[in-house]
């Protein structure tokens, strides 16, 4: 079963291995943790932290500015991998048209996402388990 789901979101693994591809030769780090293979560091890392980004996952393809930074948001991007393992091809048209719809209602492409809700909701799950934890 784990074979037909990772043959389901190969396509969108695909891009995000394409993806990696620039941040890999502009020095980025690779390594495979949980299941996924992580690429972080790099120029190109760079580039995308300056405009707000800290992390993305593309099927089973995380590329993110930090190993540490990607420690931290694991779990959030994760919910990612697990959504492309459901959405297979689909996932990639699927969340630019969520976002596209949010926008379009006049509500914010990113934080209204409902791809990024989930993933949000995973975030907060963390947070109090980390809190409980704590106490």
């Amino acid at each position: 079963m784990r074979l037909l789901i990772f043959l389901w979101a190969l396509p969108t693994t695909l891009v995000g291995v394409m993806a990696a591809i620039p941040w890999v030769l502009s020095g980025a780090k690779t390594r495979i943790a949980h299941g996924v293979l992580e690429v972080h560091g790099g120029k190109i890392a760079l580039w995308f932290m300056r405009r707000g980004f800290a992390a993305i996952a593309l099927g089973h393809v995380i590329m993110g500015f930090s190993a540490s930074r990607l420690e931290q948001l694991r779990p959030h991007e994760h919910v990612h991998v697990r959504q492309a393992e459901r959405w297979g091809i689909l996932f990639i048209p699927a969340y630019l048209l969520a976002g596209l719809w949010q926008k379009l209602q006049g509500r914010h492409m990113y934080y209204d996402n409902p791809f990024e809700l989930e993933a949000f909701a995973m975030d907060a799950k963390v947070a109090e388990t980390n809190t409980r934890k704590q106490v």
